[in-house]
This record gives C-alpha cells, structure tokens and sequence, in this order.
C-alpha cells in the first residue's frame, strides 16, 4: 500500500508546490506510479503539470463534498506513470462548507485510502495555511517533506508547523511524522544561509535533506509552460536537484528505484556482450 506523503509549510513562497510538482514527476520518471493530489485553492500544482484553470472541470471539491469520486476526477498527465487529482479555487469554499461536518477532518483521508493500493506514493500539495484543508492533508498524510528557504522567519514558522503536528497526532492522526525538512531556493554564498542550515541540522538532525534545491530560473520558468522542469529542461541544476531528492527519499525509505535498476542490468548485459564479443574477436589470435 503506497505511503501519503505531504508537502507542507504554513508559509507561502518556499517552494512547495514546485517540490511537490518535480519531486512527483522525478519519482514517477524513476518508474514508481505516483498519484499528485493537488489541495490547494490556488490550483498551482493542477495548472503547472498542464492543466490550465477550468471552472467546468471536476477536482478535488467535487470529491470531499461527495459530488464527484476520486476515479472519476482523476486526470493522466504529459509524465509517465503520474497521474493528478486536481485542485479548483472551489475549495476555498470547503473550509466554510465542511466546518460543521461531523468528519471534517477526515474526509481526505476516507478519499484517498481506496487509492493508496494503486500507487507507490500519494504526494499532497498543501495550501500555505493552517486551515481545514491542512488539517485534512495532515490527517491523511503518513509523513511530511517541509520545504523552507534559509531565513530566520522561517525557523519561526517551522517551530509553529511543528506544535501543529503534535496536535494533529494527538486527535486525528498518530502515525503522522517528519520526513524531512528540505531547504528551497538555497544559495550557500550568504553567511545567513549556511548559519540557518546550521541550526536546522542540530535540530532536525538526519531528517534535514542532504539534497538542497538552488535557485534556478529553469524551476521558475517551468510552471508557465505547464511542465515539470524534468521536461522543460531536463539538464538544468532544478532538474538535476529534484533527482536527488527524489533518489535520496528512496533511498530513505528502502524503496527499489525501478529506472536505475533497469540501467544497471542494461550495463551488465553490454557488458557481459562485449566481454563475449571481444573473446570470440580474438580468439583466433590467442
């Protein structure tokens, strides 16, 4: 049964829907089958994998108030092996719509359970606030990657983020942790990034990602043409970033990287064929 995985900071411009976009994408393009479930009312992650805004279509919404079910939402997208349940403005109204709903919590959670046997990992993207929405994705959620930029205000915010989550497992949701705390827009030139991610390595420990996510104008250019980077641009240091992070959770969670595995028996086999041709080659003259 795949894992849900949230991405998830209270604080807004860190990065987090463009980590949860790529680092889908880079996990599917490694051969897992990956559903990007997109819960934000900006609909970022829906139109940056592209899907451009469409009032008409059905999205998440339509599900957490039992209009639609989440099969019927669900969209295949440009990356192998990703699909997209996709987000609408609409859900700015679930917050009011769901408030004395005796399962408002929880209905996320009730959602996509029937889907976590079809997928190596569910990927959350959360809204950039501690409301309902968050509330549901953290009650569904198993573990949370938080991407942060290297800044004292974000320290604050993550101290916040995890009082949140004490909360959250105390009510709703026990199994819930910390993946990792992944540091976004990184640029290790200035004195106060290397002295923020100091900090979080003593309080994290190994959950701070080795990885680190530069500031790239190809991650930047990437949404308006409705593609991951890994597409838009796939040798760009954005790129080459989110393939480690994405092989660096795999690593961390024992899961077989299908791709890699692929290219290490392809070696082999050439390997092993030119070893063999170059006996038969020779042969004569041994």
């Amino acid at each position: 049964m795949g894992k849900i995985l949230g991405i998830v900071n209270q604080k807004g411009g860190v990065g987090k829907t463009t980590t949860a976009i790529n680092l889908a994408s880079c996990l599917a393009l490694n051969g897992l089958k990956i559903l990007l479930v997109d819960c934000d009312p900006q609909a970022n992650a829906t139109s940056g994998i592209g899907f451009p805004r469409d009032d008409e279509r059905h999205s998440i919404y339509d599900v957490l108030t039992g209009d639609a079910t989440a099969k019927e939402v669900l969209l295949p997208t440009q990356v192998e092996n990703l699909t997209l349940l996709p987000g609408s403005k609409n859900l700015t109204g679930a917050n009011i719509e769901l408030a004395n709903a005796e399962d408002r919590a929880l209905r996320l959670h009730k959602v996509l359970e029937p889907l976590q046997g079809e997928y190596d990992l569910i990927v959350l993207d959360c809204p950039p606030a501690l409301d309902l929405l968050t509330l549901n994705s953290l009650s569904a959620a198993d573990s949370l990657i938080v991407p942060m930029q290297a800044e004292y205000f974000a320290l604050e915010g993550i101290s916040e983020l995890v009082s949140t989550l004490e909360r959250v497992r105390a009510s709703f949701n026990p199994r819930l942790t910390i993946e990792g705390v992944l540091l976004t827009m990184y640029d290790d030139r200035t004195n106060l990034a290397q002295q923020v991610t100091e900090t979080l390595r003593e309080f994290f420990k190994e959950r701070l990602f080795k990885t680190v996510i530069p500031r790239n104008i190809r991650l930047a250019e990437a949404p308006s043409h409705g593609k991951p980077v890994a597409l838009y641009d796939p040798r760009s240091r954005g790129t080459e970033a989110y393939f480690e992070l994405a092989a660096e959770y795999m690593e961390r969670n024992n899961i077989p990287n299908p791709k890699a595995e692929a290219r290490k028996a392809a070696a082999a086999e050439a390997a092993a064929a030119g070893k063999t041709s170059k006996t038969v080659r020779f042969w004569p003259y041994g």
